[in-house]
Formats: structure tokens, sequence, C-alpha cells
């Protein structure tokens, strides 16, 4: 495993807005070489005038881009941060393809792109990080299946990796849990303002119920250290939380 990130070939999918480009932000500045993959192409363009960056523009749903994206840039790091908004709401007012709109999206893109990973294989040392979230461990009420979504992903990381051990690829992929809802992001401003209502409160007491409230460019600056420190090279899941750093859930 590799003690740093700097210039370190990395692949972020998603990571032209919100939490991936906190993400984007932070391994720029660790001097990474950044290929950013979204579905937009003018969110692309606004990240490459701000950061020396390759942007890639597709959907990361489709299995024919993520073949095609690592066998060109082979990272030294794929990180699996795209995703859809959940529908909020309960299971009285919403239809089951509302309900099912995470899953059909961030497992379906996690599986593809996992399984590019496991077929190509990308090179023995390599880091695949798959974006989970808190509410895999404890749920999150009205936001359909966000959380089995987010549960399913961390526990194909354990899939990949043993996987990969029996067939002694070398690569180890990890799963990292936003443990709080995260500022300044899609969904975390949806989750905000639904539960804000539920409340009601305004949504500026409901984010000053938070002591220290995560960021997403917090969230970047603690993935840079998962992949820059030899502590946590060998873990499989790494819980993220404002003001507490980062945790160990492997026991969870």
């Amino acid at each position: 495993m590799t003690s740093s990130i700097a210039h370190k070939k990395v692949v972020v999918v998603g990571g032209s807005r919100g939490l991936g480009l906190g993400m984007v932000e932070a391994l720029v500045a660790g001097g990474a070489a950044v290929s950013v993959v979204g579905r937009r192409a003018a969110a692309l363009s606004e990240v490459a005038k701000r950061f020396a960056i390759d942007p890639i523009e597709g959907d990361a749903t489709d299995p024919s881009l993520a073949q095609r994206v690592l066998s060109r840039v082979r990272p030294d790091v794929l990180i699996l941060n795209a995703g859809e908004k959940p529908a909020m709401g309960g299971i009285r007012e919403v239809s089951w393809e509302t309900f099912n709109g995470v899953w059909n999206s961030d497992v379906k893109l996690g599986f593809h792109w996992l399984q590019a990973a496991l077929r190509l294989p990308l090179t023995a040392g390599s880091r695949v990080l798959l974006g989970s979230s808190g509410a895999a461990i404890q749920g999150a009420l009205y936001s359909g299946s966000y959380s089995g979504a987010k549960r399913m992903l961390w526990l194909m990381a354990h899939y990949a990796n043993a996987e990969a051990q029996a067939l002694e690829l070398g690569i180890h992929f990890q799963a990292i849990l936003p443990l709080d809802l995260v500022a300044g992001t899609d969904v975390g401003q949806a989750g905000a303002e639904y539960y804000a209502r539920q409340k009601g409160i305004s949504l500026e007491t409901f984010w000053a119920g938070y002591a220290t409230p995560l960021t997403a460019r917090q969230v970047g600056e603690h993935v840079t250290t998962i992949l820059s420190e030899p502590a946590y090279a060998s873990g499989v899941a790494y819980g993220l939380k404002g003001g507490a750093g980062i945790t160990s859930l492997d026991t969870k």
C-alpha cells in the first residue's frame, strides 16, 4: 500500500460537485493527478477551470464507461462517490420507483465499477473507495432505499476484497461513511430540509444542532488522510465525523 497520494493517479466518479468536489479539492492540493467522471459537461468544465484535472463526461451506471476509464487511466486509486439524491418521504407517500431510486443508481454503478476493477484488473497495490453513509448503520427515516443501498456498498467492499484476495490481485477495497449529514451537498440539503420540516423548526436551527457540522472539504481531507497514512491502509470501513475525525467501523 502507498503512504502518499502525491503523483498518484486518482479517478473520482462523481467529483464535479458537492461531496465529490470536496474530495477533488483535497486530492489536487495533495499533489494527486485527478480524473473526474461526471454526467454534466458544464459542471465538469467549471471544475476543470479551477483545477488541473482530467474531465471525463459519462453516465457512471454505464458498465462500458467504467471499463473505458479504468483501461485508459489505470488509476492507483478509484473513488466511487456518484449517486442519486434520495427522494424524501414516507413509505405511504412514495412509489416503488421513487423509493428504489438510490439502489438503482448507487449500487448499480458500484457493481459495474467494482466488476471492471476486478476484471481488468487494476494494478496490485491499488485502492478502491466506495462512498457509503452513516445511514448504513442505523438507517435514515424517510429516505427510501438510501440506507439499504449504502449498507450494500459497504458489504460489496468486503465481497470485492474476498475475490481480490482469492485471485491474489493485491487490490484493496474500502468503504467511507460520513456519519453526519454533510453541509453543502445535495443529499445533505435534502435531508436537512425534510427533517427540519418534520420537526417544525427552521433550517438554520436544524443545522445548529450539529456542534461541528461536517463539510465536503473536510470529508476530502479525511479521504486524503486515509489514502496517505499507513495506519488506514488495511482497514475496510471508516466513519467520518466533524470534530471526531476518522473512526474504524470494522467491528460494526
